[in-house]
């Protein structure tokens, strides 16, 4: 067994994990695969990214040992963003509008960051503003996770390759569809430059909420799906990488992630349910015969 110097480096390559359960309950026929991208502390996608764009910012020079990290953030990126800068000897200022929800402050306060707050008519717009200000006059470093190249940069070097090697045989692929859903843009930019410089035969499809279609240019609203469809387009997300694009009801994402746990004891979230909600539907319109769906993030089952 070996010995890591840290937890991130046991997060990657995740597994990928067939769900025969899930397509037999579905009634269909073709093969559907879930690669499982939630192994950190918070339970998603995001330690890895935090750690990673941190690592990548030391090594051109943009952080320096020490910095202040600032970010206006209040999902689950906040809190791996605290974990992974203060582990890592950086000090991490949130900003965030004031009607963010008091347990995720508390949490996040307990955790050792600190917190700034923008009004909250001023949404996410105005702590991005302030968050860059604040890194201008304290010479803070502002990582700008949604707009910051570093966030699809570690998805070209890490998970791109590593889905790639873990889907390539002879030459080809065992996928011909790869189904991921958009937050911040960085995943489904990395791995799709990256699958689509190694072959043209698998198909990459953007997964948003129904209610909220900001990648279809439609119209844009609340839903329940946490970790992706922020309302925006994310200067992130490279639509030329995307072959289509899957709108998934939250009705729908809820009850895909709690098939799954039922028939392949997957602790699918329900950005992960999204996800596999449109794979399903890609093989059942005969779209793909062989779907990977990219799991972000689990819930808490107990």
């Amino acid at each position: 067994m070996p010995i890591y110097p840290n937890i991130y480096q046991t997060l990657l390559p995740g597994p990928i994990v067939e769900l025969r359960g899930y397509l037999a309950a579905c009634g269909l026929r073709g093969r559907l695969y879930a690669y499982l991208n939630y192994n950190g502390p918070t339970g998603t996608a995001r330690d890895e990214l935090a750690e990673g764009m941190l690592a990548l910012a030391l090594e051109r020079g943009a952080l320096t040992p020490g910095q202040t990290i600032v970010e206006a953030v209040s999902g689950p990126f906040a809190t791996a963003l605290t974990l992974a800068g203060l582990t890592a000897g950086h000090p991490v200022t949130l900003v965030m509008p004031e009607d963010a929800p008091a347990m995720r402050q508390e949490s996040l306060l307990r955790l050792g960051a600190q917190i700034i707050h923008t009004p909250a008519q001023a949404g996410l717009a105005g702590a991005r503003a302030l968050a860059k200000a604040t890194a201008a006059e304290k010479g803070w470093y502002y990582m700008d996770w949604l707009n910051n190249d570093d966030n699809p940069t570690y998805h070209r070097r890490v998970t791109g390759p590593a889905l790639v090697r873990s889907i390539a045989r002879e030459g080809s692929s065992i996928v011909d569809s790869i189904i991921i859903g958009v937050g911040s843009g960085g995943t489904i930019t990395g791995v799709g430059e990256t699958v689509k410089a190694w072959t043209n035969d698998v198909r990459i499809v953007a997964v948003e909420p129904y209610e909220s279609q900001a990648l279809s240019s439609g119209l844009t609203g609340f839903h329940g799906i946490p970790d992706i469809g922020f309302g925006l387009v994310p200067g992130n997300y490279n639509s030329y990488v995307v072959d289509n694009i899957a709108a998934v009801t939250t009705a729908d994402a809820v009850r895909a992630a709690q098939r799954v746990l039922r028939t392949d004891a997957i602790p699918a979230s329900p950005s992960a349910g999204a996800a596999l909600h449109a794979a399903a539907q890609l093989i059942a319109n005969g779209k793909s015969r062989s779907a990977l769906a990219v799991f972000s993030a689990r819930q808490n089952i107990l």
